[in-house]
């Protein structure tokens, strides 16, 4: 069964921006989706995040689609790395992703951990990075980084910000350009 699973940023929850549209649209053509609270996520760390979603009884697999926002994004590349060895998911979807804790403090724990990106690389068929061409937190230049070592796909939204409801307005409540990556 398709699933994806849509993880929030750092100070943010499961309720804010586009995630909960997204989860609608998703499970009105059949998808399982899970848009979890992440744990102290106004100080991100893998570690913690980790434990709470592997410990679940979600199934990461082929049929697996990972969104994440943000810190996030950042999330994903930890899940993916330290996936079972032989489990795969379909897609990646990286919003507004980084690569290092941009000089933030409570970002860096999200870093603890030294991403292999060749290992990451096979954990998942695809990799797709929106971003923008004005994030005032995340420079382009992380995301241009991130999809070449990838070998992602990078779609570069001029003027969207931070895709959020508080860096681009009340617009991304949605994000139908998100939507249509993930049904493809």
């Amino acid at each position: 069964m398709k699933n994806c699973l849509i993880l929030h940023g750092t100070s943010n929850d499961s309720q804010r921006n586009w995630f909960q549209w997204l989860r609608g649209n998703l499970e009105d053509v059949g998808f399982k989706v899970w848009v979890p609270d992440l744990p102290g996520a106004d100080v991100p760390n893998p570690k913690t995040y980790n434990e709470f979603l592997f410990s679940s009884d979600w199934d990461f697999n082929d049929e697996s689609i990972l969104v994440g926002h943000s810190s996030g994004a950042v999330e994903i590349f930890s899940l993916l790395q330290n996936l079972s060895d032989g489990t795969q998911v379909d897609k990646a979807i990286l919003v507004g992703a980084f690569k290092d804790n941009l000089g933030v403090d409570d970002l860096s724990r999200l870093f603890d951990e030294t991403y292999d990106w060749e290992l990451i690389k096979t954990k998942a068929k695809e990799f797709i990075f929106f971003h923008s061409d004005n994030d005032p937190y995340c420079p382009l230049d992380h995301a241009e980084y991130l999809a070449k070592e990838l070998d992602g796909e990078l779609i570069v939204m001029p003027g969207e910000a931070h895709f959020s409801i508080s860096t681009a307005g009340e617009k991304y409540k949605e994000f139908p350009e998100l939507l249509e990556k993930v049904l493809n």
